[in-house]
């Protein structure tokens, strides 16, 4: 076999300062590249919990719903398909079935998105600019929903609201109910106005199972050295990879100066992400970054390495029996897979 010519280790991720216009960040208002074949027939259920075979049910009649409406061009002159809220655990397929959905419908009659993307939608359009663009879809697909702070609640169900009345057809996922939203982070008794009539706007599917990326409890893998690391970077450039390896203070502290927003051209182009001097996390506001770097990673399917602290050991125990357990959680487990997957060359 030919041997590829080593690449040279990439500049570190904190030597990278991206930046996004308001037309990148509407471009990106699709599933990320590891959905970007997901389907209804290649989601798999879980035989043992029927919620999941239930919700892939409803998502297709409902994909069939938008597509007879747009042929009719009804979807504008009658009441759309109700809106879909997914209730469940990390990692039991709901991402999977919001991409299925919007791949069904079509890239230029659905929007699909974070919630954290969609808040940073308004924040670059204004928020008139942005009900204007996203009205002109049939579907608006919003995963990982969750509210961090009351200003978020406020906005998000103004948002929803002129959407739903626009006549759009809107689909969400999350972790936690939405009647419990914002629970444990803010005074949501103060909110509970708010947070009801965005309940009022959904019916809700529980979808029920275990984590397919880890069935039992935090992500397990054995801790490296920050020589492993070092000579996992080099034999991966020697394959012909592009990698970048960061300390791990550095890329903290980097996060910082960074919107989230810009995280996912932060690591574009990049075939490998390793870690040196990995050390526990105490700080949700760091905490909350790293939940966001991981996601972009992750929907890019970017192998990481850890030198230093393991993931099972990487958020501290305070952290996870707080408001943002779950957001950590699901970083644990997206995290552990991608620190499973293979580097380029093995």
């Amino acid at each position: 076999m030919r041997r590829l010519a080593a690449v040279p280790l990439l500049p570190p991720l904190t030597s990278r300062d991206p930046h996004t216009t308001p037309a990148d960040l509407l471009a990106g208002l699709v599933p990320p590249p590891q959905f970007a074949a997901a389907s209804f027939d290649s989601y798999v259920p879980d035989p043992d919990h029927p919620s999941q075979a239930a919700a892939q049910e409803k998502l297709r009649e409902l994909a069939a719903a938008l597509t007879r409406a747009q042929r009719r061009g009804l979807f504008r002159r009658s009441a759309p398909p109700s809106s879909v809220y997914l209730d469940g655990g990390y990692g039991v397929g709901k991402t999977h079935l919001l991409a299925s959905l919007a791949h069904a419908v079509g890239p230029e009659r659905s929007a699909y998105g974070t919630f954290v993307e969609y808040t940073h939608l308004v924040g670059a359009l204004g928020f008139a600019a942005c009900v204007a663009e996203l009205s002109t879809r049939a579907l608006v697909a919003i995963d990982e929903f969750e509210l961090d702070d009351p200003g978020d609640t406020v906005l998000m169900s103004r948002l929803l609201r002129e959407l739903a009345d626009a006549g759009v057809t809107l689909v969400a996922t999350s972790n936690t109910l939405p009647e419990a939203l914002g629970e444990g982070r803010f005074a949501a008794e103060d909110f509970l106005r708010e947070i009801q009539a965005l309940a009022a706007r959904f019916t809700v599917m529980r979808i029920d199972g275990n984590d397919y990326r880890h069935r039992t409890g935090r992500p397990a893998h054995a801790a490296l050295t920050d020589d492993d690391v070092s000579q996992a970077a080099r034999a991966a450039s020697e394959a012909g990879a592009a990698v970048t390896v960061d300390g791990w203070p550095e890329l903290v502290a980097h996060l910082s100066r960074i919107h989230p927003s810009r995280y996912g051209r932060l690591v574009d182009d990049v075939d490998a992400v390793l870690l040196t001097g990995v050390d526990q996390l105490d700080d949700d506001m760091v905490g909350l970054r790293l939940v966001v770097l991981v996601d972009r990673l992750y929907d890019r399917n970017v192998p990481v390495r850890l030198g230093g602290t393991g993931v099972a050991d990487l958020v501290s125990e305070r952290m996870l029996t707080k408001g943002y357990r779950k957001k950590y959680y699901r970083a644990l487990s997206r995290l552990g897979a991608l620190c499973a997957l293979p580097l380029p060359g093995q």
